[in-house]
């Protein structure tokens, strides 16, 4: 396996960490039972991954191994154990949504240029890979999709997005790319949030 692959997996079991808690916690806030948590954080965790790898025409990346069906195991597990510490942190699964929606931004992005596809076209895959999966859940929660409310989300990915476009075009090393990426993904979508940053709304007549 090469070096680039390995970042790769890496960064989608981090990213299957972190949106399925993400999942799982917005479940037990319609307090689903156990097996409804899970089904959330799957969602979350492989919605956005399989309809980039579809598009890619690949076995979509969970089929390739159990460990992302364990990994959301952990992640419903560590809700579980943790459930009553977690309950005093306020927007504690925004903060996992961010970081997956940061690190599967990164693994979309790569995984698509490894297939010979066009920086442009790895971006919007990027973005697809890091947002797609929050669709689904709120669908599944009857929620307003996160991608639909005010505050910046998939922009956020974007940007993380061109930004590691323009790292790679300098020839600035993998590991300092994914870094800044992640950050510049993370620090705006935590920037939004905090002072209600959002796009100019349409308005009709």
């Amino acid at each position: 396996m090469e070096y680039n692959d390995i970042i790769t997996r890496i960064i989608e079991f981090l990213g299957t960490f972190a949106f399925a808690i993400s999942g799982i916690r917005h479940a037990a806030a319609k307090h689903f039972d156990w097996f409804g948590g899970y089904v959330c954080g799957i969602a979350v965790a492989i919605g956005g991954g399989t309809i980039r790898d579809v598009m890619l025409e690949t076995t979509p990346f969970w089929m390739t191994s159990p460990i992302y069906m364990i990994c959301t195991a952990m992640a419903l597990l560590f809700v579980i154990v943790f459930a009553k510490h977690m309950e005093g942190l306020r927007n504690t699964w925004f903060v996992f949504d961010t970081l997956g929606l940061a690190l599967f931004t990164i693994a979309g992005i790569q995984k698509s240029l490894a297939f010979g596809q066009p920086y442009w076209v790895a971006i919007i895959m990027g973005c697809i890979t890091g947002s797609a999966g929050g669709v689904i859940r709120d669908v599944l929660l009857n929620n307003e999709p996160v991608i639909f409310q005010r505050e910046i989300y998939a922009m956020a990915a974007v940007a993380g997005g061109v930004t590691y476009w323009g790292l790679d075009n300098l020839g600035i090393s993998i590991e300092v790319t994914v870094i800044v990426s992640f950050l510049i993904t993370c620090l705006i979508r935590f920037l939004a949030v905090r002072y209600h940053l959002s796009l100019p709304t349409l308005k009709d007549e």
